[in-house]
């Protein structure tokens, strides 16, 4: 039986980023993520996800969003269409998707999305302005852990149902660095994992109701790690 076909979305930065690409690839030549990964895009044409792609032999897509929503919707359709991607992966993809399957787009998000009413989430909330945004609440004494979630994908920043979120409790005095490294430690330990779930249909959802939303009897979708 063929191997799901995946693309993956990694934004990276114009000298590095892309580890949680790297471990979804690494996943991918093991028996975690039982997948074939396509090909990686960066909004980035000659950042730190092109250099790790080439060391590691996956196809490398340079995606620049360009004009209006119409056209932005048009471009992600056609790469998926090119590389024959059947599921399309957001591991620090920081663009806004349009125009893509809410079936099978998933993304992962460095933050509970559950918390405070989705504070963590949604426009402009991304990469360190996260983490920022997650210390200044413990430090006020509102949260006391964090996190990531993996939810499906909708044109709307973070609001496609969430499916799984791993909980990791965080400590008085850390800073926003201290707390982004123990959540991209969980997001290398479970994505792959939790990514196989989902492109082989364990996970899923009917991209319109988030109530029709499907897990494993046995998996829990809140965890906490110590």
């Amino acid at each position: 039986m063929a191997k799901p076909k995946l693309i993956i979305f990694a934004s990276g930065t114009k000298d590095g980023g892309g580890s949680g690409f790297e471990k979804l690839v690494t996943a991918s030549r093991s028996t975690v993520l039982d997948a074939d990964i396509v090909a990686v895009i960066s909004n980035h044409e000659h950042g730190g996800v092109r250099q790790r792609a080439e060391r590691l032999g996956i196809p490398f897509r340079y995606f620049k969003l360009e004009g209006g929503s119409l056209a932005q919707a048009a471009g992600y359709q056609r790469i998926v269409r090119e590389t024959g991607a059947e599921w399309v992966i957001l591991s620090g993809w920081l663009k806004l998707v349009l125009g893509l399957d809410p079936r099978r787009t998933c993304n992962i998000h460095p933050a509970l999305l559950s918390a405070l009413a989705g504070r963590f989430g949604g426009k402009g909330m991304y990469g360190h302005r996260v983490h920022e945004a997650v210390k200044t609440a413990h430090d006020d004494g509102e949260i006391g852990e964090s996190g990531f979630s993996m939810h499906f994908v909708t044109n709307e920043y973070d609001r496609g149902p969430v499916f799984a979120e791993i909980h990791a409790p965080l400590h008085r005095g850390m800073t926003a660095d201290e707390i982004g490294r123990v959540v991209n430690a969980l997001e290398h330990a479970w994505q792959p994992w939790l990514t196989n779930l989902v492109v082989h249909g364990e996970i899923s959802w009917d991209g319109k109701n988030p109530e029709s939303l499907r897990i494993p009897k046995n998996l829990y979708k809140t965890i906490t790690v110590i």
